[in-house]
This record gives C-alpha cells, sequence and structure tokens, in this order.
C-alpha cells in the first residue's frame, strides 16, 4: 500500500510539474529560439506590427513617424524586427549611461521625451537597416559559425537604404554532435563595406519565420542597443542635428 501511494504521489508530481512546464513555455513562446510564434498572419506587415502591442506597438509608430507605412503594407519585404524594449533602452534617460537621452543631456541638447522628438528622416535611416527586398524564411540563409567562419561565414546582403549586413543561421549542437541542434537567425550591421569581416556584434533572433500577406517578419533576441544594428550612430545623428 505504501508502494502504490509512493508511485500515485510521484507520477501526481510528474504531471504537475508537465503542466507547469508546458504552461511556462506557452507564455514565454515569443521568445524561444527557431520561430515558435504563429507562423502565419492574415494581413499586412504593418497591420501584423500593430496586432502586437507587446513586443511591437512602439515600432508601428516609428514606421509611421518614417513615412514607410506603404512599404509595410504593400511591398514584400523581410524585416529584422527590433523590439519595443529596443527603443526604450535606446531612449533612455539622463542617468543611463549609453543612452540616447544621456549623450543628449551631456551635449547640452533638449532630450527625448516624446518619440516624435526625433525627426522622421532619422528614424527611417535606421528602420530601414532592418528591411530587406523580398520574402526569406530561415531556410533561404546559409550557415554560420562564429567559430568556423572561413567555412560557414554566412552571407552579406544589402538592406533597403544600401546599407550591408551579414545573416546566417547557427546550428545548435545536441550531445556533442555539432549542427544537428535548433537552429537560430543571426544578423550583423557591417559599418565598413572595405572591411566585412570586422562585424562588432552579430544579433540573435527570437522567433523567425513569421508569416504575414507582405514578407516575412523575423524578431530580434532582447538586446537593448540593436535598433539599427548600431545604435551609436543614430546618437551621433541626434547630438549633431
Amino acid at each position: 500500500m505504501n508502494k502504490i501511494k509512493i508511485i500515485s504521489k510521484t507520477y501526481f508530481l510528474l504531471v504537475m510539474a508537465m503542466f507547469f512546464c508546458l504552461a511556462g513555455c506557452k507564455r514565454d513562446e515569443y521568445y524561444i529560439d527557431g520561430g515558435k510564434a504563429e507562423a502565419n498572419f492574415n494581413g499586412t506587415m504593418l497591420e501584423y506590427l500593430k496586432s502586437r502591442p507587446v513586443p511591437f506597438d512602439t515600432i508601428a509608430t516609428i514606421v509611421k513617424l518614417a513615412g514607410m507605412e506603404d512599404l509595410f503594407n504593400k511591398e514584400e519585404i523581410t524585416f529584422f524586427a527590433p523590439t519595443d524594449y529596443e527603443i526604450k533602452e535606446l531612449i533612455g534617460d539622463v542617468k543611463k549611461l549609453g543612452s540616447l537621452n544621456a549623450a543628449l543631456y551631456r551635449n547640452g541638447k533638449d532630450t527625448v521625451k516624446a518619440l516624435d522628438d526625433i525627426d522622421g528622416t532619422i528614424w527611417a535611416k535606421y528602420l530601414q537597416r532592418h528591411i530587406f527586398r523580398g520574402a526569406k524564411r530561415l531556410s533561404d540563409y546559409p550557415q554560420y559559425d562564429p567559430d568556423l567562419r572561413a567555412v560557414y561565414p554566412g552571407q552579406t546582403y544589402y538592406a533597403y537604404n544600401k546599407t550591408v549586413s551579414r545573416i546566417g543561421v547557427i546550428y545548435g549542437d545536441v550531445g556533442g554532435v555539432q549542427y544537428i541542434g535548433h537552429r537560430s537567425l543571426t544578423i550583423g550591421f557591417i559599418d565598413d563595406v572595405s572591411n566585412p569581416d570586422q562585424i562588432s556584434n552579430m544579433f540573435r533572433i527570437s522567433s523567425s519565420d513569421i508569416k504575414p500577406k507582405n514578407g516575412v517578419v523575423h524578431s530580434l533576441a532582447l538586446y537593448g542597443y540593436a535598433f539599427g544594428l548600431n545604435s551609436g550612430d543614430l546618437i551621433s545623428d541626434m547630438i549633431i542635428r
């Protein structure tokens, strides 16, 4: 009888653990590598951004300020989407080291209190670094291995505004076996086209292959400095404006 009770209790605990695990996965699935978000969306890319108050309502506003609503509604594009978190961390406050407002305050400039305090041309310049013509899924990109770049370098691609980024897919390992695990996209901005191997950061994608009617969205993981894939440039533009 005691053995039966122990087995029953163990079984109950196992079932409960599986339940909470699945619930947690469901809650956090948007931010898990490998594209756990809902794949298809019955609307345009801009409608998709607007439909997700977290994490994209700020990005949808920036699209409007940049005068790029038609692009996100009508053209076929691939969008490596920064999140609202990126914008919040980029703007920051005067005490946040490395933020836009800290730099503006230090240089005697008015700080940013609303998104429209930043000129639409500046928003457009940096947003376009995240946009590529045509629709490309994770499977359309070559392999990238940061430890073996001579063999698996990914590939360079021209963004919508002719800036250049390196994009590739990292293949995870399982049980010590290379390249058979989950796959996640990465993207890194190339500041100096004459030196394409010099990339300060390769940013990972949290959810890939989200498919509105007019393209593909790959959502950037949470970093806090990925907007424009080099926020220092945007800060410099704001200081000298």
